[in-house]
């Protein structure tokens, strides 16, 4: 591997952070798509050139950016998310209807092994497809219209598909996470989709360890032990070991269980790594000290990392998609804060510094390891 990339989202563009594999010095390019608000931007597993952008504004809508020199240049290649007309079910909290609304894609996953082939989630909680490289999409419908969607509520950042993870060795099992509805998983390449949160207890809920409704801020897994996932929820650390049947929480020593980001070392599948947040009223960290947690028992022990990070009087969020490992060795760790800092560890997260520090506020962090 000689390189990688880290693409970030922001309020105000995205931009491309480069390195060799020593991770020292960076080259920052951008903005790109200025002005617009990019909820995510992903490369392609598949191919290392090939990289997906998530643009919307209020004058013009959403579009998607595919480039395919690794973020040097972009060209628009669709909006048409198209679906079968239904207006939807879904209902305000006083109980009446009101119709399907397409506000925004939150992510982009491009599929593991075919670099035209790319999922989005979007607001109002709905997944679609492109098999053309984002030329078209097709609404995965079943989603949508699963019987439990007309109690699906929005979260505070609104009723979106956030989350969207491949299986690596089932094509046709694909998990996603609604905020706020809860986990869900299809094995039948989007069919169908069944609720997967046995385990989860939210106090918030009428019922509270219900089966839909609960508010799930991020789920990641390991692509080594696809049946092994960690929860970031709105409150609690959770973890499943059988694909998502059965939750148990493993917030064990944390600070505050209450977060938005989690991720997995890219070689260590028991490594997680979460930032705590004080509360869902106070969004920044515990005592205004910017500090990363990681486990390196899958959970219930965890340890404070902070050398690098400013630990006095800080007080910005880090966003549910603002997390993402390298694949070299040791694992580089990256994340942004809505203070515009993007910090990296290429030591697995024993120290950190900024790449950058006045970018606009990030959206979203991921990283492509380059060859």
């Amino acid at each position: 591997m000689s390189g990688v990339r880290v693409l970030v989202g922001t309020k105000k563009g995205a931009f491309v952070l480069s390195s060799d594999g020593a991770r020292k010095e960076w080259d920052v390019s951008g903005p790109h798509f200025t002005g617009w608000e990019v909820y995510h931007v992903k490369g392609s597993p598949a191919d290392p050139n090939r990289v997906y952008a998530a643009p919307s504004g209020g004058w013009f809508g959403q579009v998607i950016q595919r480039s395919d020199d690794g973020g040097q240049t972009w060209e628009p290649v669709g909006n048409a998310f198209e679906y079968d007309g239904v207006t939807g079910t879904h209902q305000w909290y006083d109980g009446t209807p009101h119709p399907w609304e397409f506000a925004r894609v939150w992510h982009l996953e491009p599929s593991l092994t075919d670099p035209d082939t790319i999922y989005a989630g979007v607001e109002d909680a709905a997944m679609f497809r492109s098999g053309d490289g984002g030329q078209t999409w097709k609404e995965l419908a079943g989603l949508r219209t699963h019987t439990s969607a007309p109690s699906w509520q929005p979260g505070a950042g609104g009723m979106c598909a956030h989350t969207i993870i491949l299986d690596p060795t089932r094509p046709e099992r694909i998990f996603t996470a609604i905020s706020s509805a809860g986990t869900f998983r299809t094995d039948d390449s989007g069919e169908t989709w069944q609720p997967i949160n046995r385990g989860l207890v939210s106090e918030f809920l009428p019922e509270q360890e219900s089966e839909v409704g609960h508010c799930v801020h991020h789920v990641a897994m390991h692509q080594a032990r696809p049946d092994v996932l960690f929860m970031q929820k709105h409150w609690d650390v959770m973890r499943s070991d059988d694909a998502g049947e059965s939750w148990r929480e493993v917030s064990g020593n944390l600070p505050t269980d209450f977060g938005f980001v989690i991720d997995v070392h890219a070689h260590e599948p028991d490594t997680i790594y979460v930032v705590p947040i004080t509360s869902d009223s106070e969004h920044f960290p515990p005592e205004g000290k910017l500090r990363v947690y990681r486990s390196r028992s899958g959970g219930d022990y965890w340890e404070p990392l902070t050398k690098g990070l400013p630990q006095k009087d800080c007080y910005v969020n880090i966003l549910r998609d603002a997390m993402a490992v390298d694949a070299f060795d040791p694992c580089g760790v990256y994340f942004g804060t809505t203070g515009g800092q993007v910090y990296a560890s290429a030591d697995a997260g024993d120290s950190w510094a900024p790449i950058v520090r006045d970018l606009p506020a990030v959206l979203s962090v991921e990283v492509q390891t380059l060859p």
